[in-house]
């Protein structure tokens, strides 16, 4: 699957296309199939969002999205180096959905 990432222009949050708009949450993200760079440039162009691009990810059994890069997967977690800051804060398991 091919989904869309930026950062948002007002937080600068790591955000997911879902289809219809921006979620902070990667497991939201749609697939962009072959409409991808359509989409790119029309939310680029309304500045929703900086710096969008398409990357691969997989939808897990459990219907979570994984990024197939380590770098968007450490985008879609937040900062690894203080748990406690992520989107999973709680999840004893989180920073091992990176690797």
């Amino acid at each position: 699957m091919k989904v869309l990432t930026g950062n948002d222009l007002k937080t600068g949050d790591v955000i997911w296309w879902t289809g219809s708009d921006w979620s902070r949450h990667v497991d939201d993200a749609g697939d962009v199939g072959d409409e991808g760079e359509e989409i790119l440039a029309r939310e680029e162009a309304a500045r929703r969002v900086n710096v969008p691009y398409i990357i691969e990810a997989s939808r897990e059994d459990d219907g979570s999205v994984r990024p197939a890069h380590i770098k968007d997967r450490v985008r879609a977690l937040g900062p690894t180096v203080r748990p406690d800051l992520t989107l999973k804060p709680k999840d004893p398991e989180a920073l091992d959905w990176i690797i």
